[in-house]
């Protein structure tokens, strides 16, 4: 998979795709990172990406020319397979479920937006949709970038060695009926016993079983006490009541 950031600080990157999951993926062939320099498509003396907004207002607003000729070169076939997302505060939230979508791509072009916003032709005419990280405003769609790849990349086939690491963690996790969609389990390892907390007796026992279904019970437990959002977005078969009912020894 090719993942394409179109940036006006490409320095940003360096070396941030060298390291842990999403570096060992890129030395292995397994996805590719290129980024771009939106710079490099304009054509004046100041190298131009901005210019004030129509109808007055504070801020500056990145011109859709250089963008709509950066997207055309570095993608001049779209297909189903291929897709432009434009990183927003006012996008769709990002999520696993749009990871895990997005995983299925041969392409990803990410526009990082800047400044006081991105000229709307670009949202409207150009980008498949727009992508938000989170309900808050960044100082631009770098750091959001960053988060996409790292969260579509180690859903691509082969980067992360046990495919079960990504079926049992957050957001992926799903409780016995396959809907609900729960946080990880809590996680403990040595020593058994620090400062006087112990970890569950258990997960000492070595009745797999038995580990699994107090695995299940806490992430429950623990999803209705973190993200009962979660709870009620599963329907009335895994309501938050229920869930608090488990018992973890």
């Amino acid at each position: 998979m090719k993942f394409h950031i179109l940036t006006i600080f490409p320095r940003f990157f360096d070396q941030l795709f060298d390291y842990g999951v999403v570096g060992r993926a890129v030395r292995q062939g397994l996805i590719e990172v290129h980024v771009y320099d939106l710079r490099n498509w304009t054509f004046d003396p100041h190298r131009t990406v901005d210019d004030r907004p129509f109808g007055g207002g504070e801020g500056m607003v990145l011109k859709p020319e250089p963008i709509f000729l950066a997207v055309e070169e570095i993608l001049p076939e779209r297909g189903k397979d291929k897709k432009v997302v434009l990183l927003s505060a006012q996008g769709r939230l990002f999520h696993q479920d749009i990871a895990r979508e997005f995983s299925q791509l041969s392409e990803l072009v990410l526009i990082c937006g800047r400044y006081e916003g991105v000229d709307e032709r670009v949202a409207e005419h150009l980008a498949d949709e727009e992508i938000s990280i989170g309900d808050y405003v960044l100082s631009g769609g770098e750091l959001a970038a960053a988060v996409v790849v790292d969260a579509v990349a180690r859903l691509v086939p082969g980067v992360v060695g046990k495919p079960g690491s990504v079926a049992a963690e957050s957001f992926s996790l799903r409780d016995e009926e396959g809907r609900t969609v729960l946080l990880d389990w809590p996680h403990y390892t040595r020593p058994a016993e620090f400062r006087g907390l112990r970890v569950p007796e258990v997960l000492l026992s070595g009745n797999h079983e038995a580990i699994q279904r107090w695995r299940l019970a806490a992430a429950r437990q623990k999803t209705a006490r973190l993200r009962p959002d979660l709870i009620r977005r599963g329907g009335p078969s895994s309501s938050e009541g229920e869930i608090r009912s488990f018992t973890l020894k």
